[in-house]
């Protein structure tokens, strides 16, 4: 059930919170193990990268935690690609997607979040897909992790951390997915659980510090708060 809502169904550029979907249409493909071969195309997109080259060789499992973690975008061109054949391909299945859902005011054009005309979602859809991506095991565990160590075909490794600050101040919240562009503000979809339930809280178009506070102040709200009968 819905606790609170403001402005939930204003049309607006949600920056990467939109790869929660991404991830869905990943996982729907299957062949979660299926090894993706980077293409120069891939790393045509602006930073967050992580930088992958041309040649090397990664399961889209291995892409997705990066993707939920870290937010790279030449990771979400390849994984895009490889499921959908082209960017459009995918976005057409991220649209068809959101249609399944019942996500009725969202369209979607590119598998990153980076701006682009005709591109938009509402709070209110994207706690819907939020709440789907909250039922995947294997998703739930990505968006909760606070970093990890990616390893390069080469050898080299990275550390990977989260992009969520609030995994690491509040101790119940367990994702799930930021976005920041200058057409969305400062985004976040958080989730949490305590004491056997669970929430979900979208928060568009803020800024910084106000994305962090006001999102732990709305889960704070819904979870600590005594259950009414």
């Amino acid at each position: 059930r819905n606790l609170y809502a403001k402005n939930a169904d204003s049309v607006r550029a949600v920056a990467s919170t939109q790869k929660i979907i991404t991830a869905l249409c990943v996982l729907d493909a299957g062949d979660i193990d299926k090894t993706v071969v980077i293409q120069s195309t891939d790393t045509a997109c602006e930073p967050t990268k992580l930088y992958l080259k041309p040649g090397e060789r990664y399961t889209r499992r291995e892409l997705l935690k990066v993707l939920m973690v870290k937010s790279a975008n030449d990771v979400a061109r390849a994984l895009a690609r490889d499921v959908g054949g082209s960017m459009g391909g995918f976005a057409d299945l991220m649209n068809r997607k959101c249609a399944q859902l019942g996500m009725r005011n969202s369209h979607f054009v590119n598998p990153h979040g980076l701006t682009e005309p005709g591109q938009y979602s509402t709070a209110r859809d994207m706690s819907i897909a939020a709440r789907v991506a909250y039922r995947s095991p294997l998703l739930r565990s990505y968006f909760a992790t606070k970093s990890f160590t990616f390893t390069y075909n080469n050898g080299r490794t990275r550390t990977i951390e989260n992009t969520n600050k609030l995994l690491k101040n509040v101790s119940f919240v367990n994702g799930m997915k930021t976005g920041t562009t200058n057409a969305a503000g400062r985004c976040l979809v958080c989730t949490g659980s305590l004491n056997g339930r669970s929430v979900v809280c979208v928060v568009l178009k803020s800024n910084s510090p106000n994305i962090w506070s006001d999102s732990e102040k709305l889960m704070r709200w819904a979870l600590e708060r005594p259950v009414a009968d």
